[in-house]
């Protein structure tokens, strides 16, 4: 277990150790460092750092996912950074000039909506999440459309019926969302209200185009916002291995490898 070559930052070690525990629920402060190739002692101060920020679960001699796992957007933009650019970077080569596109919130959305506002222009595009409305924003030749519904400062997101209702009135030729979770259920989110959202977008857009890295893969959420369909295409870091994928295959989802 035993790693070689550079030593990370400390963002980028923190960064792993959430990743870890994103796909082994409990693990050891000895496990940890030989993992990321530093002393007992600095993993013990990331962990500390990592339970006073609400990320994680300190336990007698290690860490543990919390049971609801879901850190805040302004946190989960610090996390597999790297990962995030290369999805966005893919998703962006599926839009053209004049696409009426949704988007929902989440930190590799964000990233995806600045990589719009950068290389793509003329789009008209439907949110609900304040942070893609602001990276879009920065290019006057896209159109944006703010979602009315109940805010959510955590999330720095709109949800609820209003919210609902006014995206019946829209369809898009793509949909653009993140999720907590990926599963041979479907993707899912952890808050019920972004679920419900992404639900209605998934509806109302010809083609559904789902970011996320392998972190979320065999990971449940709170809310399956849709079984895997033909028309939903992954873009992913790695590939979906096991039911997650069998799950895909049988539906005819197609997945991207960024």
């Amino acid at each position: 277990m035993q790693t070689t070559g550079p030593k990370l930052t400390k963002s980028d070690r923190q960064s792993r150790i959430i990743a870890e525990l994103r796909t082994t629920p409990t693990l050891r402060v000895n496990e940890l460092a030989a993992l990321l190739n530093v002393s007992t002692e600095t993993v013990r101060r990331d962990l500390s750092e990592l339970d006073d920020r609400g990320l994680i679960n300190r336990t007698y001699g290690g860490a543990m996912r919390p049971v609801s796992f879901e850190p805040a957007l302004a946190e989960r933009e610090k996390l597999m950074v790297a990962e995030r650019e290369r999805i966005a970077a893919a998703a962006v080569n599926l839009v053209e000039a004049n696409d009426i596109l949704m988007i929902g919130g989440g930190a590799t959305t964000t990233i995806f909506a600045r990589r719009l506002a950068a290389e793509r222009n003329h789009l008209t595009v439907i949110t609900h999440a304040f942070s893609i409305a602001v990276a879009l924003a920065s290019n006057p030749l896209h159109r944006v459309l703010m979602l009315p519904g109940q805010y959510d400062s955590r999330e720095g997101l709109i949800h609820g019926p209003d919210t609902i209702e006014a995206l019946q009135r829209y369809r898009a030729s793509k949909a653009f969302l993140g999720a907590s979770g990926l599963t041979a259920e479907g993707p899912s989110d952890a808050g019920i209200g972004p679920g419900l959202i992404y639900s209605a977008m998934v509806k109302r857009a010809a083609e559904t185009v789902i970011l996320a890295d392998h972190s979320k893969f065999d990971r449940p959420s709170l809310s399956v916002f849709g079984p895997w369909q033909s028309h939903m295409l992954l873009i992913c870091d790695k590939e979906p291995a096991g039911d997650l994928r069998n799950a895909m295959a049988r539906s005819g989802a197609r997945y991207l490898l960024a």
